[in-house]
């Protein structure tokens, strides 16, 4: 039944089933429970991945180092001016236990080997190998939450699909059978 054509689940008339009936119901049910579970999912889903990323780089700290290798390859896209993306460089650095440690993580682009940056360490001592910055972190909330949403609102469109698809075998079997009744009727009829 086109959306149309719809009308309140609560209206009678001679010619409405038990079927239309309880098709109007889900039509409702379904368009409440769209407008209401998608965005709630979509809204706990970014929250969480927020939180998720938030707890993540709580306990990193940066320290200074030196870019011990000349950088290789480009990560990004320059936007325009030069100053964005980045690249992947060998760094070394001084542990809080005085050691000097060395690794790979990205720096921004334009530094040579001898420069100076800042790197990131995990709460083990361990280098951040690709640290995000807020915008990735809101970037990837924002995709999930999209993400939840749409997949939400896709999952009770399906099930109001199958839900019409059992009304309408329903409906068809029952017109089959007074069809069925009525032929005969006629057939006595012309006896």
């Amino acid at each position: 039944m086109p959306f149309g054509k719809l009308r309140p689940p609560w209206r009678r008339g001679p010619l409405r089933r038990g079927t239309d009936v309880a098709q109007s119901w889900m039509a409702l049910v379904a368009g409440v429970l769209i407008a209401v579970s998608a965005p709630a999912a979509g809204v706990l889903t970014a929250d969480a991945v927020d939180a998720a990323a938030h707890r993540q780089s709580a306990g990193w700290h940066s320290v200074s180092a030196v870019v011990a290798k000349e950088p290789a390859a480009r990560i990004g896209v320059d936007s325009g001016n030069g100053a964005g993306g980045r690249v992947q460089a060998v760094v070394r650095w001084t542990a809080a236990d005085h050691s000097v440690r060395s690794g790979e993580t990205t720096v921004p682009t334009g530094v040579h080997v001898g420069d100076r940056t800042t790197v990131w360490l995990d709460r083990g001592g361990a280098l951040v190998r690709d640290p995000g910055n807020p915008a990735d972190s809101l970037a990837e909330s924002v995709v999930a939450g999209s993400v939840a949403a749409t997949g939400t609102g896709l999952l009770v469109f399906g099930a109001h699909r199958a839900g019409v698809r059992l009304l309408n075998r329903r409906r068809y079997a029952q017109w089959e059978k007074e069809w069925a009744e009525a032929d005969d009727r006629w057939r006595h009829h012309q006896q």
